[in-house]
């Protein structure tokens, strides 16, 4: 008795959970209401991205505040500068230049300011000096080190290449199929 009630449960269970077929417009509207889901929730990610405007003064101050901002590298990008990053250490040195900028210093104190926290490589493009000179020449001695590597294994290779050529009239070359 026991067994043919669980075999009724299950099968009523089964057409409780079963679901009507999905047609082209219920396939749209789930679509449509997951996207609106989607645009709630990155909303706020977007938001919390954007550059607050700052109160500039007038326009000379703001294209000056432009210009110094993009003579600096953000830390944490790398490959930006504090203009265009959204990184918050960005965000706190834009508002760090604006304050200073304020305070009535000029763009070399500000940048002074900025090298003696940061080093020099906050400055987009750094000066040139002893100190500095693994950031300017590092890229060539990497690519002047990978094709020493590249060279040194083609001579090797032409090497034991002329060496195999070079087998006695009477033997036959032996394949070790070590080729690659």
């Amino acid at each position: 008795m026991l067994f043919g009630t669980r075999d009724r449960r299950s099968a009523l269970a089964r057409d409780a959970l079963a679901l009507p077929p999905l047609t082209r417009a219920s396939r749209a509207s789930a679509l449509l209401r997951l996207l609106l889901v989607a645009m709630v929730v990155f909303a706020g990610v977007a938001h919390s991205q954007a550059i607050q405007p700052l109160p500039f003064k007038n326009r000379a101050e703001k294209v000056r505040f432009q210009h110094l901002t993009s003579q600096l590298r953000c830390l944490v990008c790398q490959n930006e500068t504090i203009a265009d990053s959204n990184a918050e250490l960005a965000r706190d040195l834009r508002l760090d230049v604006f304050q200073q900028m304020q305070q009535g210093r000029s763009d070399k104190q500000i940048k002074q300011y900025l090298v003696a926290r940061y080093s020099d490589f906050v400055l987009y493009d750094p000066p040139l000096q002893a100190d500095t000179l693994l950031l300017w020449f590092g890229p060539l001695l990497i690519l002047l080190a990978g094709a020493a590597v590249v060279v040194i294994a083609i001579r090797r290779r032409s090497r034991d290449a002329g060496t195999t050529a070079q087998v006695p009239a009477g033997q036959a070359p032996t394949d070790n199929e070590d080729d690659w």
